[in-house]
């Protein structure tokens, strides 16, 4: 269904647009059918391939099992403060050097001019 007044470029692209859509599906669909599938034969060690299942539990059972992580609040924040300071003096340790010695920047300046 072309619309009134639609120039000829607007009705090619109407019509080759949905065309060049199918193309493009079905090749990317035969370039997957092409696709080689590892071999997965094998790759079980032997001790487990005539392994039983793991038993399944109830959700609340090992709910119950493991403990609730409980951060106490001043030891956090005394870890977080100390973390905090060491990186500021490892900061201004690093502001107070140059960042190239001597001999690297006498060779990069005669590099330069």
């Amino acid at each position: 269904m072309q619309p009134l007044g639609a120039s000829p470029w607007q009705q090619f692209s109407m019509r080759i647009i949905p065309a060049m859509r199918a193309f493009h599906v079905f090749f990317f669909l035969a370039l997957a059918a092409c696709t080689q599938f590892p071999e997965l034969d094998g790759t079980v060690a032997p001790d487990l391939e005539n392994a039983d299942f793991p038993a399944l539990v109830p959700l609340d059972t090992v709910r119950s099992i493991s403990d609730p992580l409980v951060a106490d609040p001043v030891a956090t924040t005394e870890t977080l403060n100390a973390r905090v300071a060491a990186l500021r003096a490892r900061a201004r340790a690093l502001q107070s050097r140059p960042i190239l010695d001597p001999a690297t920047r006498a060779r990069l300046r005669r590099g330069v001019s």
